[in-house]
């Protein structure tokens, strides 16, 4: 009965996040006009869910696919004066308002080598030969990925192409789905460490982040440590550059020694955890009392280790407030939480700056010399 009584407690905190008055279907059939004052946010999918055959609005369900799949779907935000920014604002009812709705403007099937080609050629267009590949965590169904990656592309403006990866989540909060939501993870880090591989030997990307999501961090860890044991072999520059890892549902215990197994071949890392992340403490009580990363990785002894292990940490609790939810706090306060990296990698280009040698000293030139009589 414990059991029972904690998962649905995290049920409950799960279904604030934000979606829980969304329509249940049809979200993803293309809306037949565009309106003035919206932005469009394309994504690309990779998937490993099974196509939908039931609802053309699903696109894909929470089934396995024997195969990765892919998609193209660009959606509509409504213009920053009429939202909350790190918020998904769903229609309460469709068609919805793309004045005030996330909506969707194109949705379609593609193959692996138009995916490609859409890359290369968003590259191209953009001038931004980076790649961002988001992976969500638990309770998501598909169209909550496609549109949570849209508002953080957007709201983050990353100069990047986004690239949605989503594994076949059942998209609800009971126990057996959980455990569900578990396995499908581990049945997809292969698909994703090839999907990485796939993406750093396109010639116009130069550079890829990751960006992982709760549970989404299992499949993320799992797919960098094996290229990074792989990469032992051949240690050159990889195209991975970042993996930002947000309130990870990881054992505190193996997220460590995972690190160390990856050695000095892994990408930069960036964690962000909350100290008040409810929906981690209730998967520490399903998980047999283990601390989850997500929620202890800015308390001591962990922080100093991490830091030692060259992980950046950064405590997203001093960003509470009253109906707040941790669990989602890094894309809900997502405004907060990029001025927080940024200061941070001010402070340390200041540092590196400071451990330079002095220039030589030099004679001012005339402009100088009048900004200092100056």
């Amino acid at each position: 009965m414990r059991g029972i009584a904690v998962f649905a407690a995290l049920a409950a905190i799960v279904l604030c996040a934000g979606c829980a008055n969304r329509p249940a279907q049809g979200v993803l059939i293309p809306m037949k006009e565009q309106v003035a004052g919206t932005t469009q946010v394309p994504i690309l999918v990779a998937t490993t869910r099974k196509k939908s055959v039931e609802d053309p609005g699903e696109m894909f369900g929470g089934d396995r696919a024997d195969a990765m799949s892919y998609a193209a779907i660009t959606v509509s935000i409504p213009p920053d004066a009429d939202r909350k920014i790190g918020h998904v604002q769903w229609p309460d009812a469709l068609p919805g308002d793309p004045k005030r709705n996330f909506m969707t403007v194109s949705a379609d099937y593609i193959d692996q080598k138009a995916f490609a080609a859409s890359i290369a050629a968003t590259a191209r267009r953009t001038g931004h030969p980076r790649v961002l590949i988001f992976v969500h965590g638990f309770n998501n169904r598909f169209d909550d990925a496609v549109y949570r990656f849209a508002q953080i592309a957007h709201d983050s403006k990353a100069e990047a192409v986004p690239v949605l990866f989503t594994w076949p989540s059942r998209g609800d909060v009971r126990l057996r789905s959980y455990t569900y939501d578990r396995e499908s993870a581990n049945y997809s880090r292969d698909a994703l460490e090839e999907l990485i591989d796939q993406i750093a030997a396109y010639p116009q990307v130069k550079e890829i982040s990751v960006l992982a999501h709760s549970m989404g961090n299992w499949v993320t860890l799992e797919a960098l440590r094996g290229r990074s044991l792989r990469r032992m072999a051949r240690p050159n520059a990889d195209k991975v550059k970042q993996a930002m890892l947000v309130a990870p549902d990881v054992d505190v215990d193996v997220f460590r020694a995972t690190i160390r197994r990856m050695g000095p071949n892994r990408p930069k890392m960036l964690l962000f955890a909350s100290q008040d992340d409810g929906a981690l403490s209730l998967s520490k009580e399903i998980w047999g009392g283990v601390d989850r990363i997500g929620e202890v990785g800015a308390t001591e002894p962990y922080r100093t280790q991490l830091e030692g292990e060259r992980i950046a940490v950064f405590d997203l609790t001093p960003l509470k407030t009253v109906g707040s939810n941790a669990h989602s706090r890094a894309f809900d306060d997502i405004t907060q939480v990029l001025a927080m990296v940024r200061e941070r990698n001010a402070q340390q280009r200041n540092q590196v700056a400071r451990s330079q040698p002095a220039p030589p000293a030099t004679a001012p030139s005339q402009t100088e010399t009048v900004a200092l009589r100056d």
